[in-house]
């Protein structure tokens, strides 16, 4: 039965505090790579998609019409800092550029904080400034004139900077009822019109770094203990607000209040349950602080407590409950403000933290009994030269996004909404003008602060329309079947060469127990005479093993290399190693007495390792060398001559397109090539009647942001430049790419390209049989230069990945073969394609190599969707590679010590290969005419076991010596 991919989706049973302990557990039972697999599917209806803001980065006029001081403002102005927010975007000013830029994301919901100092300058009702809550009453006006609902933060850690400098700001108790009063009059003055409330954002930075560390405004970092302190004022703040609007304002509003909680994730150092008691514990100390009162049972963590003691303080029962359940929802911050930024090593416990939402949203779901969650900031950052092209916050974003998705499908967690942070560049806290979030470029030196959208903020408004991320025809898996003659193979870089035969080697005499046991008895002193014979092909042991090997996984192909330095190590044809020339004869034609064709590549380009016999090698120029391509077809005709009675498919150069082969070198090369070409259609076609050409290496490239124009042409011209370098003189106009030397003469650079004399074309052009390509990754390029990612000055693009992408550890991105498949057609017609390597690293100790067998699936998928709905000429697929004995985690083979193993993506392959591809469900059989004998006559040349015996006579004994001639092979096990 052919496997298909689903996602495994696991409910867990009703919550209880501590339940977040297994989700690590759970997660890793979750089917790899199955579930990291990107999922395409849609938000529920009614989700809430936000974006947001906090008042000090981005207000400004921080001292205008009447507003007072915060602790920002004092702050900023301390110390080494060298900037302060006192006009961040001044979006005090940019009403109209702010709710456009709202307007254009197509959001539901903005969320935003009031500037408590800007209403009340010195902290209480009675400093009241009417134009500073004049601003807030317009700006939420202008958002329900466009549709948009407020989400109201009453502190984002701008405190006035009275209360710090009277009371000591949150250190004080008495602030419990100040801010008390201050919410009561938010919920009375713009409660009409708001239904989601956060009355303090992330608690822990304003506790943990505000009154702890020093790293945030106010600074202070005297009392290892005020911290704690700091906390427990926060909470109980917090549940003063809420009682205030659940009594008086819940009623007729019927809005939601709720405090806004940050968290890192983290992951354990150690398969141990003390690890994972650790993991707790760290979320404990940081999300757990305040969750833990608010949606358990009004006290703070147990783990707190046995390591804090006394320096944490306590709860009376009557605040316990007073506490309890003070929050209408869950409200989530997630990203770079707290993770990899403010979480220092003491509230890690040696465990590894990562960034990992999907987890974090499933632990909270689990510890605190499924509550509703809000994710109310969410997103990452760039640095502070980056405009509009920032790939790097677009792809996090995508990632947040898609892990919030799965959270909810597969892991039935109840999200609300997601808020994109932040809706324009800011003045971002201790990181001053340092790093970019927002996702709108603010043009700080300009008058106006001009708002440009970023490529963030495109991609975030496409995912808001669609509601997530609808999955497309072309995401879902094709079913249909290749042709009867598709060409199914398995490649390797090498054989296991035996140049001295071993089937005969043992020279001893054995004594047969047949009556017995069966065991063979060596009987000490007797030697059989040598063998006075020509070494036959049946000689060689490693050739049936390997043919063996490569008969069980069900190809019909096999590819694999000579080496040139080794079939002719003196360079000179005229002397070639014949016993390795036989070696290979035999091999290849054991391989047709097993119906598998033999493909053989004459020279496998490897940069660090030349395969140029010694001679050529040691030339300064090597392939510079004008007598190398000559010699290469003098090779090339060798191996015709020895080789090509049984091989009908040659491949001349394997991957010389490599990054690290020069202008100069690749000219050579393609001499070469067409060299060989010509001698076989000139000399051994007529005769042999086989195919030649050779093999480019061909990953895919997509543009970073597909729906740019800059990015577009950037990923045409690396194809040019990696591709078309080597296709276009072959299988097109017999002449580079026009691109390549329109764009090296545009850099004026010195690296040219060679020109081609019109013999040289003649030479070139046409001089193949089939389009080959090896496949195994996809690239991301853009043209913007961003740091973090690897920049390619010559061709002026930046390669990077998309962060949701499986990883292994090149990307994992079946369409990519689809995409790179009809970029042959597109170019070059409809020429005969084989993909002639596919494959990805896996531990070779994962012998159910699942991460293989979902590669191979969804590879071979994408090819067949190229061949039945695109057209490709596709004739053939082959899996990259045998063994990881010869090639080190590709093998479909793995091996211990002496014993080989089928690994499971083996079974898939055949499975896929019986079937002739993914016939639906209830098709009727594929009819295929029999295939051809690959080799008539070879049958005859079949070793079968044999037993001779031999009757010695001497001293009137007759003795009856069972002489065996076997074949032992490797034992092998099959993992299914």
């Amino acid at each position: 039965m052919l496997a298909f991919f689903i996602f495994l989706v696991v409910t867990p049973a009703s919550g209880k505090p501590r339940d977040g302990l297994k989700t690590w557990g759970r997660f890793n039972r979750l089917p790899y790579p199955g579930d990291q697999a990107f999922l395409y599917d849609t938000f529920p209806k009614g989700f809430i998609w936000a974006v947001g803001t906090a008042a000090y980065p981005v207000e400004g006029a921080f001292s205008k019409d009447g507003k007072g001081l915060s602790i920002w403002d004092t702050f900023t102005r301390g110390g080494t800092r060298k900037t302060c927010g006192d006009v961040g975007s001044d979006s005090y000013h940019n009403i109209d550029a702010d709710i456009r830029a709202i307007q254009q994301l197509g959001v539901s919901h903005y969320r935003f904080s009031l500037s408590w100092p800007r209403m009340f300058p010195n902290g209480t009702r009675g400093s009241y400034n009417e134009p500073g809550v004049n601003y807030y009453r317009t700006l939420i006006r202008r958002l329900k004139k466009i549709n948009v609902q407020p989400v109201v933060t009453l502190y984002h850690w701008d405190l006035p900077e009275q209360l710090q400098q009277a009371l000591g700001g949150w250190a004080n108790p008495q602030l419990v009822d100040i801010f008390k009063d201050y919410a009561d009059f938010c919920f009375q003055e713009f409660g009409d019109d708001v239904k989601f409330w956060i009355t303090i954002d992330n608690p822990f930075v304003v506790a943990q770094h505000g009154y702890g560390t020093g790293v945030v405004a106010p600074g202070i970092k005297n009392d290892p203990d005020l911290r704690f302190r700091v906390g427990h004022n926060l909470l109980k703040a917090h549940a003063a607000a809420w009682h205030v609007y659940d009594r008086h304002y819940r009623p007729r509003q019927q809005g939601k209040v709720s405090m806004a909680l940050a968290s890192h994730w983290i992951k354990p150092s150690r398969t141990r349950l003390e690890s994972l008691q650790e993991c707790q514990c760290s979320l404990d100390h940081v999300l757990g602080w305040f969750a833990r009162p608010l949606f358990t049972d009004g006290d703070y963590p147990a783990c707190m407590r046995a390591r804090l003691g006394s320096r944490l303080p306590s709860f009376t029962q009557e605040e316990k409950e007073w506490v309890k359940g003070t929050a209408d929802f869950f409200a989530l911050s997630h990203g770079a403000t707290l993770s990899f930024q403010l979480i220092n090593d003491s509230v890690k416990f040696d465990q590894h933290e990562d960034l990992d939402l999907r987890m974090l949203l499933y632990w909270i779901y689990a510890e605190y009994d499924k509550p509703p969650i809000f994710v109310v900031q969410s997103g990452w950052y760039v640095l502070g030269n980056t405009k509009t092209k920032d790939p790097k916050q677009m792809f996090y974003l995508k990632s947040f996004i898609a892990e919030t998705l799965k959270s909810i499908i597969i892991d039935k967690v109840n999200v609300i909404g997601y808020t994109a942070w932040s809706l324009i560049d800011g003045y971002e806290w201790y990181r001053e003008y340092g790093i970019r979030r927002g996702l709108y470029y603010v043009s700080f030196n300009t008058p106006d602060m001009k708002r440009e959208p970023k490529t963030s903020a495109i991609f975030y408004k496409n995912v808001i329309q669609k509601n997530g991320f609808p999955e497309l025809p072309e995401n879902r898996p094709v079913q249909g079947v290749f042709p009867c003659d598709f060409a199914w193979g398995v490649s390797a870089n090498s054989v296991q060469v035996e140049t001295t035969p071993t089937q005969f080697a043992d020279p001893n005499v054995y004594l047969w127990n047949v009556s017995n046991n069966g065991e063979l008895i060596k009987l000490d002193g007797l030697v059989a005479p040598p063998l006075n014979r020509a070494t036959h092909c049946a000689d060689y042991a490693t050739i049936r093993q390997q043919v063996d090997e490569i008969k069980q996984v069900g190809v019909n192909h096999f590819h694999f290399s000579l080496n040139w330095s080794a079939v002719v190590p003196t360079g000179d044809v005229a002397t070639p190693n014949t016993t390795l020339l036989g070696y290979y004869r035999c091999f290849t034609r054991q391989l047709l007495q097993a119906n598998i064709t033999p493909v053989v590549t004459l020279l496998h380009y490897t940069p660090k390792h030349s395969s140029l016999p010694a001679p050529l090698a040691n030339t300064t120029n090597k392939w510079l060398n004008s007598n190398i391509p000559e010699a290469f077809a003098d090779y090339a005709r060798l191996c015709y001559r020895e080789l090509g009675a049984y091989v009908k498919m040659w491949i001349t150069l394997n991957e010389p397109n490599d990054k690290e082969v020069t202008y100069l070198e690749g000219h050579e090369m393609l001499r070469a090539h067409a060299l060989a070409w010509h001698v076989y259609d000139n000399e051994f076609r007529p005769s042999q009647g086989g195919k030649v050409s050779l093999v480019l290496h061909m990953n895919w490239v997509e543009p970073a942001f597909s729906f740019s124009r800059e990015d577009v042409e950037p990923a045409k011209r690396v194809l040019h430049f990696t591709i078309s370098w080597f296709a276009e003189p072959i299988f097109g106009s017999g002449d580079y790419p026009v691109e390549m030397r329109s764009w090296l003469r545009q850099l004026n650079s010195l690296d040219r390209l060679p020109v081609f004399k019109e013999e040289d074309k003649r030479l070139v052009k046409g001089t193949y049989d089939f389009f080959a390509i090896s496949h195994f990754s996809t690239d991301l390029v853009t043209h913007a230069k961003e740091d973090s990612y690897i920049y390619t000055a010559k061709l002026e693009v930046q390669y990077m990945v998309d962060t949701t992408w499986i990883m292994s550890p090149r990307p994992v991105v079946p369409w990519g073969l689809r995409k790179a498949l009809n970029w042959v057609k597109e170019h070059y017609g409809d020429v005969p394609v084989y993909v002639m390597a596919n494959g990805v690293q896996e531990d070779p100790s994962h012998f159910k190599d699942s991460l293989r067998v979902y590669y191979l699936y969804n590879y071979i998928n994408e090819a067949l969707k190229a061949h039945i709905l695109d057209g490709v000429n596709l004739k053939g697929y082959f899996v990259y590679a045998l063994n990881d004995q010869r090639d080190p985690k590709f093998g479909l083979y793995g091996q211990v010590h002496e014993e080989v193993i089928v690994k499971a993506s083996l079974s898939n392959y055949r499975n896929l290969i019986r079937h002739n591809g993914f016939p639906a469900q209830g098709a009727a059989p594929q009819q295929c005419p029999a295939a051809p004998q690959a080799c008539p006559g070879c049958h005859v040349l079949v070793k079968g076991p044999m037993v001779g015996f031999l009757t010695l006579v001497g001293s009137g004994v007759l003795i009856t010596l069972g002489l065996i001639i076997y074949y032992t092979s490797k034992r092998h096990k099959e993992l299914y």
